[in-house]
């Protein structure tokens, strides 16, 4: 039972929509210290409508500005929703920021709210994030400030209806701040139309992922746009049991991906990284028990090619049972297909977890572009590329080799910064993205930054 969101959605519609359809499909999974716990869609919307009560007493009005602080957890997803629904625009702020960052973008976006996952991060914002008028903690609230509240008496007992947003498809979802590495950060706008076109392309361009019900293990921050377009609202459009499951951390993600065997994982290449130093333990160089895994490696790197002769094919079940199957229980044993994003994975490991079965759905984007803009498809997947633009969704290469994106994905502007935006939005609509890239049939590889590029005394360009 999928869902092509209309251009003309909501995410709050996307939502009421999904809610709507399967009320008793499963939604969201989580920990809560002493065992996992399930909530169907319809269990989600009553929640969110406490949420929406919670904050239709506050003030506020369409357009403000609120925020959010705090690890993956249900409650990330009941507060966005919540606001999304009352017409409000979240920054979501990355919960192990330091005080003095957090207090510049809720300054700076205007925030009158925030949701606080540690309350004793409040005595470090309080006399630096001076825009706001609530702090709502999801753990003990400070006594000592009459703005900070505990969700616990914040939250009524009974929720509201929820109703369809008072926004519209172009209005302001949410400011999602950038990291700040080359200055103070900033604040990329983003509409409804926006993600929910971007939404649209990736199922588009990957409808494979919709075929059956999918477990989705939820660990990379939610504050960075990868994770909360591919794994919070991708999930909302595909079948009605498409399941987001909040992993407790990064020190316990190798527990949780073997008891809750995810199917579709969201994910860096550092995961991956170590997960091989791990494996590379217990194989010593010689080994027999390291050349039956290169030999695993290379036949299967060659069956995924479609290169692999028939006496390798007919060795393979083998080598599945001996290596391939072993390595992929590390990862729960049924993970079915991996977004990767956000920096590339090593062309040697590539080929490792490509030859023991994984299936990378490997892609490139930016905050400005809501953010998944390229991306492999399973019928030609090259996972050494970011594959090809999504649907409806433009690309060039400027003389230079920068890549340009132009399509509802690319963002509104930046928050309260004219001359930033022009500086990378020029008046036709494309969006100077600073990554230098080679196109190959279609096919898009990364090959550097501009910053980064050295010019040689003959006029050569050469990323590091």
């Amino acid at each position: 039972m999928r869902i092509v969101p209309e251009a003309s959605w909501t995410l709050t519609d996307l939502f009421l929509e999904r809610v709507r359809l399967s009320p008793e499909g499963k939604a969201y999974r989580w920990f809560d210290g002493t065992a996992w716990l399930d909530m169907s869609w319809g269990e989600a919307a009553t929640e969110v409508g406490r949420w929406r009560a919670a904050l239709a007493k506050e003030n506020l009005k369409p357009g403000d500005r609120i925020g959010l602080s705090s690890r993956n957890r249900v409650e990330w997803m009941c507060f966005d929703q919540a606001a999304l629904g009352l017409g409000l625009v979240v920054v979501p702020l990355f919960y192990n920021d330091r005080p003095d960052n957090m207090a510049y973008c809720l300054t700076d976006a205007g925030a009158k709210l925030l949701l606080l996952e540690d309350g004793k991060l409040w005595e470090a914002l309080r006399t630096q994030a001076n825009t706001l008028e609530r702090v709502v903690c999801l753990n003990d609230a400070p006594k000592t400030d009459a703005k900070a509240v505990s969700a616990k008496q914040w939250l009524p007992k009974k929720g509201v209806a929820l109703q369809p947003s008072p926004a519209k498809a172009d209005e302001l979802a949410t400011l999602v701040y950038t990291s700040g590495t080359t200055g103070r950060p900033k604040g990329v706008m983003l509409s409804h139309r926006n993600i929910v076109s971007d939404l649209r392309a990736v199922i588009e361009a990957v409808p494979e992922i919709c075929g059956r019900p999918q477990r989705f293990l939820s660990f990379l921050p939610l504050s960075h746009m990868f994770e909360r377009t591919a794994g919070y609202y991708v999930p909302m459009c595909m079948h009605a049991n498409a399941q987001v499951i909040y992993a407790r951390g990064i020190l316990e993600l190798g527990e949780d991906m073997v008891s809750q065997k995810p199917t579709i994982i969201v994910s860096v290449p550092r995961i991956f990284e170590r997960v091989y130093s791990k494996v590379e333990e217990n194989l010593p160089p010689g080994s027999t028990k390291r050349k039956l895994f290169e030999k695993a490696v290379d036949i299967g790197w060659k069956r995924f090619k479609k290169e692999a002769s028939l006496g390798e094919n007919l060795l393979w079940p083998v080598l599945n049972t001996l290596v391939a199957k072993k390595l992929r229980a590390r990862l729960g044993g049924e993970l079915e297909y991996i977004f990767l994003g956000g920096a590339a994975l090593a062309p040697h490991l590539l080929k490792i977890f490509t030859g023991v079965g994984f299936t990378f759905v490997h892609g490139y984007g930016l905050t400005e572009t809501s953010p998944i803009a390229t991306c492999n498809r399973m019928a030609d997947n090259d996972p050494m590329s970011v594959g090809h633009p999504v649907p409806g969704v433009e690309v060039r290469m400027a003389e230079n080799g920068e890549l340009h994106i132009r399509g509802p994905i690319v963002m509104l502007g930046y928050w309260n910064n004219q001359a930033a935006t022009d500086a990378v939005l020029d008046k036709d609509g494309w969006f100077h993205t600073g990554d230098i890239v080679e196109m190959r049939e279609g096919r898009i590889y990364i090959r550097g930054r501009m910053k980064d590029v050295i010019i040689l005394s003959n006029g050569e360009k050469i990323p590091p």
